[in-house]
């Protein structure tokens, strides 16, 4: 019998697996398909909630912990895996703010570097913008990294490990219970028995859930970004509008995205999106139009109530943990989030108070 089984191979179960191995855990990772090619291949990357000041405490809290720890986490998946996450620290630039009071006042209680610029060091920074945006948010310390290639690290870094067996194309179907106490999962692969079984299913563990009449309040949210295919400069920083971002890579692609839909389980792309997508990337760098979109997609987030993450023990439920519903932020989260879990495994002291994340309160029976 494996320590713990995780349920679900996105960044969350990825780097939960490696907390829990780095910490002497025999883990056995599932994944219903390849690892990390839901939503965590379909997101931008920003290391931070967009507009962080409108979420509540709790959402800051882990953020905070995940930004700094991304540094040293992607130089080690690089040194150890020689596939490079592309960490890019190079700032975030919000345009045309109208809550710059609000944002202001949470940077000074939480000590974040954020400051208020002037039209002048705006198109200091990216000098090609579109003309006239006269005030902007600045937060320097804000980087992004490239998801898809941070997924591909962490996926060769946990099938590289002794204590990790790693289980892809491998579907859930049931729990293995013994009254109230879960023991384990029933796959397409066989039976696997845990000490603690953990759901880290994003948008699909609600899914799991119901399989135990429990209902969580976790729902796809399509989101549809697109990518053009721009020079090496043409922006250095990720930049926000009204919602709306662009995130340049190390090769010159620009992302654009991204929207947010409730259409349940449909990660079909539309014209609407595209068109509405293609507007606002241009809304902000206008040379975007000489640039081809090589690419247009949609994924599913898992979305919840305040964006508040599910971390630690079901009720009711002996051996059963979850560790989803992050929305819009797995992967700003996903580094204090999965360590947080781990402590409360592992049962070490853990770096946050995990009780705005309990379970408990927070899922009723259907």
């Amino acid at each position: 019998m494996t320590d713990l089984l995780i349920a679900g191979g996105g960044v969350i179960g990825l780097m939960l697996a490696r907390e829990l191995a780095l910490g002497g855990a025999q883990v056995t990772l599932i994944e219903r398909g390849r690892c990390a090619q839901e939503s965590s291949w379909a997101g931008g990357g920003i290391v931070s909630p967009l507009y962080p000041w409108r979420y509540p405490p709790a959402i800051t809290a882990l953020a905070s912990w995940s930004q700094s720890s991304y540094v040293h986490l992607a130089a080690e998946l690089q040194s150890q895996t020689d596939i490079d996450p592309e960490l890019r620290q190079k700032g975030m630039l919000i345009l045309a703010v109208e809550d710059e009071h609000e944002a202001l006042a949470w940077a000074e209680r939480y000590h974040r570097p954020l400051t208020q610029i002037a039209q002048r060091q705006i198109y200091q920074l990216e000098p090609h913008l579109q003309p006239g945006f006269e005030t902007a948010l600045w937060m320097p310390e804000v980087g992004s990294i490239r998801n898809p290639r941070l997924g591909q690290s962490l996926r060769a870094w946990v099938q590289a490990q002794p204590n990790i067996r790693v289980l892809e194309d491998c579907e859930v179907t049931g729990f293995l219970t013994q009254g109230q106490q879960v023991l384990g999962l029933r796959t397409t692969q066989g039976d696997w028995q845990a000490q603690r079984t953990v759901i880290a299913g994003g948008a699909w563990s609600g899914e799991l859930l119901a399989k135990l009449d429990l209902a969580l309040p976790v729902e796809p949210v399509k989101g549809q970004m697109m990518v053009f295919a721009a020079p090496t400069g043409l922006i250095d920083r990720v930049v926000m509008l009204n919602g709306r971002y662009l995130i340049p890579r190390n090769d010159g692609q620009i992302l654009v995205g991204s929207t947010l839909e409730h259409v349940g389980f449909d990660k079909q792309t539309t014209q609407d999106a595209y068109d509405s997508l293609y507007a606002s990337a241009l809304s902000m760098l206008p040379e975007l139009s000489q640039y081809p979109v090589v690419h247009h997609w949609a994924g599913l987030r898992p979305g919840s109530p305040s964006g508040l993450p599910f971390i630690g023990q079901v009720p009711g439920w002996a051996g059963l943990e979850l560790n989803t519903g992050h929305f819009r932020n797995g992967l700003v989260l996903a580094p204090a989030s999965t360590r947080l879990h781990a402590d409360l495994l592992l049962q070490r002291r853990p770096i946050i108070d995990p009780d705005p994340y309990a379970p408990a309160g927070r899922l009723l029976a259907v």
